[in-house]
């Protein structure tokens, strides 16, 4: 198979330097056919760029740096099987691949769409177009959580491009979702102003790390007699208390279970001075919390969002490992407080926050799958299994979604009125912001398909900048969010003190 990228010689990007394409872990070689310019960039966007790389990526060169060296002379040896043309210009009348496929962004063609939507204030919606037809073949929305500035939003938008087009031609069939287009703010700002924005934020974030922790995500709790979030679609109900932490670490991914006549809550416990994630819990009665935090699990590598689930008897925890590179159950020898690594289910990827249901009698395992570049919360992965210690299948169509605003998981599946629903992070305004409450109308190893019926965000029941996680086991339900921890008694000192009720303290979060 040749795969053809046609890209404009005069826009060279770093992005367009690979000489192979990765399709269902093969490289598929890869050459670039180099086109006139279609229409000229900015004015000055190459400087701006390079001032970003200085500033915002400490040196560092990215995606959308300029390709220096471009090849001269002839370069198409023999005819394509496959276009992918990056351009804005028309098709080339003396095509002959058999597939041409056009990325489009917010509808239209070629990088200057693409900054288009960026300078208007979002991210744009991906669509793979066969040009022969006009079908959409695939549909995303990336995430742009780790994109610094102009140049790193449009590395973003293209690394999560380039992995749409080699899910469509992998030729698994393609869940095409409807997304909405991003609204922006209706301004197209100058890319001069909007990387001057960047810096002036860039530097702002660099002062807050340097006097608070960032981010410092806390806990919340209640015990709750009535329906809950499930069943009101918001967080009214109780008062929400917050779960005390020693200020130089914070607490997230909460899981609560009950087992063996106890109930624990585990969750995430980050060291701040460290940045490396353990596996903590505490126990709760029906007052709240008992006794002191303790650590449970640790491992040389970050550990968070620890999964729980009840098998055969048994109980096992699956805590997120991707910095690994795998998916590992750990088997719960001791409750609460000594767990064994047991198996490894998925091995050589990037999957943040796995999940499992049982559905129609499979085991389905949800994470954010990650494919070395991109976001971290925009592709959504399903494996399936007979039994949870697998072996473990790829669904038929992964990744089944890209969609930065109810991909992520956020939580335990919850079953209702014979319906399947799953917490899900909306991640429109950045990493953590606000959850989603999705309904999975169907679900198979060849199918999927979820309706997102509830959005919640922090407001005066929940004050704060985020809402992460959602859980519950009996009566008790659990949250986290983030707040601002200064890193000395002195600067605390003009920050308002820790919450303790969400309800009757609003001001106490930020």
């Amino acid at each position: 198979m040749i795969i053809e990228f046609r890209c404009e010689r005069d826009y060279a990007r770093q992005w367009m330097s690979r000489e192979t394409l990765s399709i269902d872990g093969r490289d598929v070689p890869v050459r670039i056919v180099w086109a006139p310019t279609a229409e000229p960039r900015p004015a000055g966007l190459d400087a701006l760029f390079e001032l970003e790389r200085v500033v915002l990526r400490k040196g560092k060169h990215g995606g959308a740096d300029r390709l220096k060296i471009v090849p001269e002379g002839a370069q198409a040896c023999g005819a394509a099987d496959i276009i992918v043309d990056f351009t804005g210009a028309a098709r080339d009348p003396d095509w002959s691949a058999r597939l041409y496929l056009r990325p489009l962004f917010n509808g239209a063609a070629g990088e200057n769409a693409a900054l288009a939507a960026i300078l208007a204030g979002d991210l744009p919606v991906i669509g793979i177009v066969n040009e022969v037809d006009g079908s959409v073949l695939d549909r995303g929305h990336p995430s742009g959580e780790i994109a610094a500035g102009l140049s790193g939003a449009l590395e973003t938008v293209m690394a999560r491009t380039l992995t749409m087009v080699a899910a469509v031609l992998s030729g698994r069939p393609r869940i095409v979702p409807q997304l909405a287009r991003p609204a922006g703010d209706g301004l197209r700002r100058e890319p001069v102003g909007y990387v001057a924005r960047g810096l002036a934020a860039s530097i702002a974030k660099e002062i807050y790390r340097l006097c608070c922790y960032a981010p410092h995500w806390h806990i919340g709790w209640r015990v709750n007699d009535g329906g809950g979030v499930w069943q009101t679609g918001d967080l009214s109900g109780p008062s929400w208390n917050v779960l005390g932490d020693p200020g130089n670490h914070f607490y997230a991914d909460p899981f609560p279970i009950s087992w063996q006549g106890r109930t624990f809550v585990f969750f995430e416990d980050l060291d701040h001075r460290v940045g490396k994630g353990i596996i903590s819990a505490i126990e709760f009665s029906d007052a709240g919390p008992v006794g002191e935090v303790m650590p449970v699990l640790e491992e040389p590598w970050h550990l968070s969002y620890p999964f729980l689930i009840e098998d055969d008897g048994e109980l096992w925890m699956i805590p997120e490992s991707s910095t690994r590179g795998d998916v590992a159950l750990y088997k719960c020898v001791r409750f609460p407080d000594k767990w064994e690594r047991y198996a490894t289910l998925l091995s050589g990827l990037e999957l943040a926050d796995a999940t499992i249901t049982r559905h129609n009698g499979l085991h389905y395992l949800f994470g954010a799958w990650r494919d070395g570049s991109g976001g971290y919360s925009d592709s959504l992965a399903i494996y399936y299994a007979d039994r949870l210690l697998g072996p473990w299948l790829p669904h038929a169509s992964n990744p089944v979604l890209i969609d930065r605003a109810s991909t992520r998981p956020a939580g335990n599946f919850v079953t209702l009125n014979g319906k399947l629903w799953r917490p899900v992070q909306d991640c429109a305004d950045g990493y953590g912001a606000a959850l989603a409450l999705a309904e999975v109308v169907d679900l198979s190893p060849t199918a999927f398909k979820q309706i997102v019926r509830h959005s919640l965000k922090p407001g005066p029941l929940w004050p704060g900048r985020k809402l992460h996680t959602l859980n519950r086991c009996g009566r008790l339900e659990v949250i986290d969010g983030s707040r601002v921890q200064p890193k000395t008694r002195a600067f605390a000192s003009h920050f308002p003190s820790t919450v303790v009720s969400a309800r009757t303290s609003p001001s106490s979060a930020v």
